[in-house]
């Protein structure tokens, strides 16, 4: 059914590949989300909770490098366990802390010098600028639907995104004590469609300000676009709810693999929440950004 939507849908939706690094561990952990472009000035359209993890990326690791060199003088000092104690009390650095995010945009543009970002006051959703390119690697611009009539329940659409990671290029570096990307490895990851029909709306203030999905968004795909099956834009997958079926089963014996077992089971329906159509279209004519209807 969304065969030729995902393909169009495709040329314009692209990831945001990261790499997170926590205190303490020198481990790499890829992640991804997903953004969208509206036009062909570099405008991107993705959640405000996608942006201002990018925002936050540099004062992290900004805040870790001011703690590294603090670090440095004091590990042949006296007492320097106390005093490192102390040092990440004052930095706020615990076990599990996130202490390094680093962020690739690698299939949108050849580069980028500058970046602004617009945050919308009350929904999750952002609006990126991409500034200092030299090639635009997106090939086309969404196009968003003119009548929100057509928003109804039953109607069956589908999002893309990117919730698996599988790039690869990236690695820790032992001798500078950072994480960064590599030339060498996979840099790529899979898109990854998943369709429901419309459940509910959500409103706000007697405006209507969501969708939900009867599927979940999956983790990775927030900030993708929410689609017919011609490609049209209906809104933008934000998050996934969780709501509690009642059918609850408690120390029940059941088989399981031929053994007799006790059980207990607290089912939950994921619902996906997106943000409308319109709450998007009424951001970017506010910061007088063009965009498409169709």
């Amino acid at each position: 059914m969304f065969v030729e939507a995902i393909e169009r849908v495709d040329s314009f939706v692209r990831p945001i590949l990261s790499i997170v690094r926590r205190y303490g561990s020198s481990e790499v952990i890829p992640a991804c989300s997903t953004m969208f472009f509206v036009n062909e000035q570099a405008y991107a359209v993705t959640c405000k909770h996608v942006a201002e993890q990018l925002l936050q990326s540099e004062n992290i690791h900004q805040n870790y490098l001011k703690f590294q060199g603090e670090r440095r003088s004091i590990m042949r000092a006296p007492n320097s366990a106390r005093r490192l104690e102390d040092l990440e009390k004052k930095y706020n650095l615990r076990q599990e802390s996130i202490i390094q995010i680093k962020n690739q945009f690698g299939s949108s543009f050849d580069q980028s010098s500058r970046i602004t970002y617009h945050l919308h006051p009350t929904q999750d959703l952002a609006v990126i600028h991409f500034e200092g390119y030299n090639q635009l690697k997106y090939n086309s611009c969404a196009v968003f639907l003119r009548d929100s009539s057509k928003i109804r329940q039953g109607r069956s659409l589908c999002r893309l995104g990117y919730p698996f990671p599988e790039f690869t290029n990236y690695r820790y570096n032992a001798e500078r004590d950072e994480i960064e990307w590599t030339t060498d490895g996979r840099t790529s990851t899979p898109r990854f469609p998943i369709d429901g029909i419309i459940t509910r709306l959500r409103a706000e203030n007697n405006e209507v300000v969501g969708i939900e999905m009867s599927t979940p968004g999956l983790r990775g795909q927030s900030g993708g676009p929410l689609f017919d099956t011609n490609g049209i834009i209906y809104g933008m997958q934000s998050s996934t709810r969780h709501l509690h079926l009642g059918f609850d089963i408690e120390d029940r014996e059941v088989i399981v693999n031929g053994r007799l077992t006790r059980v207990s089971n607290y089912p939950f329906l994921n619902v996906g929440q997106c943000v409308h159509v319109e709450i998007i279209k009424k951001f970017l004519r506010e910061l007088n950004i063009k965009f498409y209807e169709g």
